[in-house]
């Protein structure tokens, strides 16, 4: 999985095993960050050129302030200002009560996979919602070439174009159907957008969440603009 990350031009990867949901109490905070420790050593002696960095897919759940307040919880990175938050599949609940109640706490939520989400592939206009909390939007590079369905391949395009910060992850579990595909991703975005809009989205924006940087929108002005290389 790691030599697959490296093939497809990643240098630094999140780890997110999911907490909460129907993984609670499997995997704490510390667990994590010490399995990300040992996994960094043997990449090392395995001369594999990837940095992975600690962090969490975090299920949507009412008692995450609490949590994070206590350290049970992880952020992308480890670093405490976004925090990757999966909505549950079943059914829709919105989750701005909770959005208002990090942003209160300098925490930014990170949508994840929101083109996969039902409701939201439907109704895409309800993110433009939770914009004044600072929430963030993270597309899977696979939605955008279709391997979940042309109904979530649609709302990943349209997600693209949202007006809030935008990013673009693997969301890769395996090296043949879950593979990663940042390159794909970044290849279609300047096809359709151009190399800035691609460099922002697959770069610029994943590269600033895992060091805790204000995160960049994508207007429209940049919409085929192109970058000097």
């Amino acid at each position: 999985m790691c030599r697959a990350l490296t093939t497809d031009k990643i240098e630094r990867v999140v780890a997110t095993p999911h907490q909460l949901g129907r993984f609670e109490g499997c995997y704490g905070a510390e667990a994590i960050r010490e399995a990300v420790r040992e996994l960094n050593r043997s990449l090392e002696d395995a001369q594999i050129p990837l940095i992975v960095l600690p962090g969490a897919d975090v299920r949507l759940d009412e008692r995450i302030p609490r949590f994070l307040r206590s350290d049970d919880l992880l952020t992308v990175g480890d670093r405490g200002k976004y925090l990757l938050l999966e909505l549950p599949h079943e059914v829709f609940i919105d989750p701005e009560p909770l959005l208002a109640e990090l942003a209160s706490l300098g925490v930014i939520a990170i949508i994840t996979h929101p083109e996969r989400h039902a409701y939201l592939a439907r109704h895409p206009q309800h993110v433009r919602k939770w914009v004044e909390y600072g929430t963030c939007l993270q597309i899977t590079a696979g939605s955008l070439g279709g391997d979940f369905g042309p109904q979530s391949q649609e709302a990943a395009w349209t997600f693209v174009q949202a007006p809030m910060p935008v990013l673009i992850a693997t969301d890769a579990h395996d090296t043949s159907g879950r593979a990663p595909r940042m390159s794909d991703a970044y290849r279609l975005l300047a096809q359709r957008f151009g190399w800035f809009a691609a460099d922002m989205l697959c770069v610029t924006n994943p590269r600033r969440a895992v060091e805790g940087q204000d995160l960049l929108n994508l207007v429209k002005s940049d919409l085929r603009r192109e970058v000097v290389r």
